[in-house]
C-alpha cells in the first residue's frame, strides 16, 4: 500500500525538495524525470555548497516557501530514522507529499505518521527493499530490511591487526588468541575481538557473531567495536578475527562477510592463515588471498600462521616461508611471538 511500485509514482510528485546530500540523495535526483528544486542536510559543512545544481540549505520551511515543490524526499542512511521522522512530521505539517526510506522502520509499522499524513491530505510512500522479490523466488523472506546499525566515520587511534585466512577452518580463531596473550605476554595492553559463534572458547575482550548481521551492517559493527573498545581499554594493539575467506572458491556465501569484516577492521597489518590438505574445505591459496585482501584494503600481509592439522611432516612449514617470502609459523608451538614481532617491526613500536 505505502511501497513505491513504479518510477511514473515519484514522476506525479514531482517537484520535490530531498533531504540528505550523499549517494542516497543524490541517487534519487538521477531517477529518470526527477525534478529537483532544492535539498536540505543537517551537515553544516555541506550547507551552502552546490550539490545536484543546487544549493545545499539547512531549513525546510524555509526552502519550501521559497519554492513550489508538492513533495519531500527523506534520503536519509540507516541510524538516521529519528531525523528523518522529523522532517516527515515538518513536511506533512507543511502540507508536502512524503517519499521516504525508512528500511528498518517501514510505514505501515507508524501509525501515527500514517494518520496524521490522512489528515493533511497528504501522500506517503516509502522506496521497497523488494522483499517481495526474495519471497517470490525463496519462498520466504525477513519482515523488513535486516540493514539497521548506523553508517560510521571513525579512524581507528589504535593499531588494528587483522587475520584473514584461505578457508573457513584454518586457524583464525587459534591465531587470534594466540597474538593476543603474545601481545600481553609482552606488556602490552590487547584487545582481541572476535566475530565468531565460539567467543566462549577462549578469553576475548569483545565477541559478537558477525554472521548474525547483514553484511550492509558489519563493517559499522567492527568500526564501533573497535570505537568501543579504544574508550574502555585505550589499548595499544588490536587483534580483529576474521571469518571464512575472500577468495575460497567451494562455499561463496560468506565471502562478503569477509570482506565487511576486513573493511571494518582497517588494520594496519593483516597476517593470513592457512590450512594445507584441508579436507573439507577449497581454499584457492595463500597467493590468492594475499592478493585479494591487499587489493581491498590499504594493508599488508606481513606474515603466515600455518594450521598442520592435516600435514605429516612439520618442517613442511619451511617451504612456506621460502615459497612466499613471508615469516610462516606454527602459532600452536610458540610461533605466535614470532609473528607478533614481525607485526611490531611493520607497524612500529607503538607501546605507550
Amino acid at each position: 500500500m505505502y511501497f513505491i511500485t513504479s518510477l511514473q509514482e515519484i514522476q506525479d510528485l514531482n517537484p520535490f525538495i530531498i533531504i540528505g546530500c550523499g549517494g542516497g540523495g543524490e541517487k534519487f535526483s538521477n531517477f529518470e524525470g526527477v525534478e529537483a528544486c532544492g535539498f536540505i542536510d543537517d551537515d553544516p559543512e555541506k550547507q551552502g555548497m552546490k550539490f545536484c545544481n543546487n544549493i545545499i540549505s539547512q531549513d525546510l520551511k524555509e526552502v519550501i516557501e521559497k519554492n513550489e515543490a508538492k513533495s519531500v524526499a527523506i534520503m536519509l542512511p540507516i541510524g538516521a530514522e529519528g531525523t528523518a521522522l522529523k522532517y516527515a512530521v515538518e513536511a506533512i505539517d507543511n502540507g508536502k507529499n512524503v517519499v521516504t526510506s525508512f528500511r528498518s522502520l517501514p510505514i505501515n509499522q507508524n501509525e501515527g505518521l500514517i494518520k496524521f499524513a490522512n489528515a493533511k491530505g497528504v501522500i506517503l510512500k516509502e522506496i521497497s527493499p523488494r522483499l517481495d522479490v526474495i519471497r517470490e523466488i525463496f519462498g520466504t523472506a525477513p519482515p523488513m530490511c535486516t540493514e539497521i546499525l548506523p553508517k560510521l566515520d571513525y579512524i581507528p587511534k589504535t593499531p588494528v591487526v587483522f587475520v584473514g585466512g584461505t578457508s573457513q577452518e584454518c586457524g583464525k580463531r587459534t591465531t587470534t588468541r594466540l597474538l593476543g596473550k603474545a601481545a600481553k605476554e609482552k606488556g602490552l595492553n590487547a584487545v582481541v575481538i572476535s566475530t565468531d559463534e565460539m567467543g566462549f572458547e577462549q578469553p576475548v575482550d569483545m565477541n559478537f557473531r558477525a554472521g548474525s548481521l547483514s553484511v550492509m551492517d558489519v563493517a559499522s559493527a567492527i568500526i564501533g567495536s573497535i570505537k568501543y573498545m579504544e574508550e574502555k581499554k585505550n589499548p595499544d594493539i588490536i587483534f580483529i578475527e576474521g571469518q571464512s575467506s575472500l577468495t575460497e572458491k567451494g562455499n561463496p556465501h560468506p565471502r562478503g562477510l569477509s570482506a565487511a569484516i576486513l573493511i571494518g577492521s582497517m588494520p594496519a597489518a593483516t597476517i593470513v592463515c592457512h590450512r594445507p590438505n584441508h579436507p573439507y574445505r577449497e581454499p584457492r591459496g595463500i597467493e590468492f588471498e594475499v592478493k585479494a585482501i591487499e587489493a581491498l584494503e590499504p594493508t599488508k600481509v606481513v606474515g603466515l600462521s600455518i594450521n598442520l592439522r592435516n600435514v605429516i611432516d612439520k618442517n613442511e612449514i619451511h617451504n612456506y616461508e621460502d615459497e612466499y617470502e613471508l615469516p610462516a609459523v606454527d602459532v600452536t608451538d610458540g610461533g605466535a611471538s614470532r609473528l607478533l614481532d614481525v607485526i611490531i617491526d611493520h607497524i612500529g613500536d607503538f607501546k605507550k
